[in-house]
């Protein structure tokens, strides 16, 4: 096997891999020669079937398996001599003197015609040489749970939980109450796509309708039938009704009224918890937890950024285009779903692609240094780890367990998505072991707070 180098541009990398074709016949009549004890022929006794007549029944056969034996050699050949680490599966592709059609080429070798000639293209991981990370200083946002949210959040879990009972015939809505309408939607008197329900529950004062909609059926009756004015907000989800004026035909059906507000014990007790004490107990936990992954994120970010900030190298580019790829197809599915286009996200396609290819790039530095960071700190992922989130996102489509579980227990690049951001985790955790943090305290506003470049930054994580 001759292997000759014919490019290196980059982190792009071409052999030329040349078998001579008595070297393959060579080869195949080793292995057709290991057939004559296995093979039951009619007419010759086992082991004794001519080589001649077994290359005529399975020589084809054979010299596929040698063709298959020889890129693998070829490849690990190239790869171990080298010291390559790959960004990406090598790309093979079958030569031949006088041939230029792969098919045409691969049938001359086939046929003993030709010398196998292989043209080899890769892309290799670049090296990273890790930086000085002592000197790295985060800031930690922690913010402390009130009292008055805990109250806010326990009286939202109550009022979530409280019944309605019919009001009185003859009974007006009111704030809080809640109304059992049909409706249609129009626009210039036309029904629109999705502007029509029936039954439909609606609490008054909930603003979980359009603005303007809950309050023209303030003082409503049974049986009343409406003509509701509206106008979709400008920034509506949905750009063909965003900004415009509507009507909607409402006839209501039902009017109930909200049980007494109790907040106590017994309260506590239909929820399945001891006591009132232990709601709120349980409610600042929740709020502290959900402190605690918001501020783990904002530091996250800081170190992501500071190792954005720190290093600048080639970057594979078929790496890059598939994360590209993954992030334009998410993007280009969320446009379609919420029917709006990049005009109506204030930029043009050329932009956004533009801005998204920066975000991929980012991606995938980071997850170069990442990766080599992890071996520097013997970072692994254990399989409890993988399983544990394997059951947190199988818990995550009730009814569907058993079919996720099935799912990624077959599919190993599912598994491997799972693995990464524990892997991801744990890394950071290694650099913050080494690095300097700072605890500042801070307002709730504060801490949730999510600025633009945080956004963006996030995006890219």
């Amino acid at each position: 096997m001759q292997v000759t180098q014919t490019l290196d541009e980059g982190l792009k990398r071409e052999f030329k891999v040349v078998v001579p074709a008595a070297d393959l016949d060579s080869r195949v009549n080793e292995r057709l020669s290991t057939m004559k004890d296995r093979v039951n022929i009619n007419g010759f006794r086992k082991g004794k079937v001519p080589l001649p007549h077994l290359k005529k029944l399975y020589g084809k056969a054979a010299m596929a398996e040698v063709l298959e034996q020889v890129v693998a050699d070829a490849n690990r050949q190239i790869v171990d001599e080298n010291g390559f680490r790959l960004a990406m599966q090598p790309q093979v592709r079958v030569t031949a003197e006088g041939e230029d059609d792969e098919q045409a080429a691969v049938e001359g070798v086939m046929a003993g015609k030709h010398d196998l000639a292989l043209t080899v293209k890769l892309e290799v991981l670049p090296k990273v040489e890790l930086k000085e990370l002592s000197e790295l200083k985060v800031e930690k946002l922690t913010a402390e749970v009130t009292g008055a949210e805990v109250d806010e959040a326990v009286e939202r879990i109550a009022k979530q939980n409280r019944g309605f009972s019919a009001k009185e015939e003859g009974a007006a809505a009111a704030e809080g109450d809640r109304v059992t309408i049909d409706f249609v939607g129009k626009i210039d008197g036309e029904p629109f796509e999705g502007g029509a329900a029936e039954d439909q529950p609606l609490e008054l004062g909930s603003n979980t309708f359009i603005p303007g909609f809950e309050s023209q059926l303030v003082g409503a009756k049974v049986g009343d039938e409406k003509v509701v004015t509206v106008k979709f907000p400008d920034e509506y989800g949905a750009p063909h009704l965003a900004g415009k004026e509507a009507t909607f035909d409402v006839t209501v059906k039902g009017i109930e009224a909200p049980a007494e507000l109790k907040i106590d014990d017994e309260f506590a007790k239909s929820l399945g918890l001891e006591s009132l004490e232990a709601l709120k107990a349980a409610a600042r936990q929740q709020i502290e937890t959900e402190y605690a992954r918001v501020s783990r994120q904002k530091v996250k970010r800081q170190v992501l950024d500071a190792l954005d900030a720190q290093y600048d190298f080639d970057l594979p580019p078929t790496l890059v285009e598939q994360e590209f790829e993954n992030v334009w197809r998410q993007v280009s599915t969320d446009l379609v779903s919420s029917k709006r286009t990049f005009e109506d996200e204030g930029t043009t396609e050329a932009e956004a692609e533009a801005d998204y290819r920066k975000i991929a790039e980012r991606r995938v530095r980071l997850g170069l240094v990442l990766a080599e960071l992890g071996d520097k700190h013997d970072v692994k992922v254990t399989e409890d780890e993988v399983r544990d989130a394997l059951i947190a996102r199988a818990r995550q489509f009730p009814g569907q367990e058993q079919r996720v579980w099935d799912y990624y227990r077959q599919n190993q690049e599912a598994i491997a998505e799972l693995r990464a951001p524990i892997f991801e985790e744990k890394v950071v955790d290694a650099i913050l072991a080494g690095a300097t943090i700072e605890e500042r305290s801070v307002s709730k506003e504060e801490l949730l707070a999510a600025d633009e470049d945080g956004d963006k930054a996030a995006a890219s994580e």
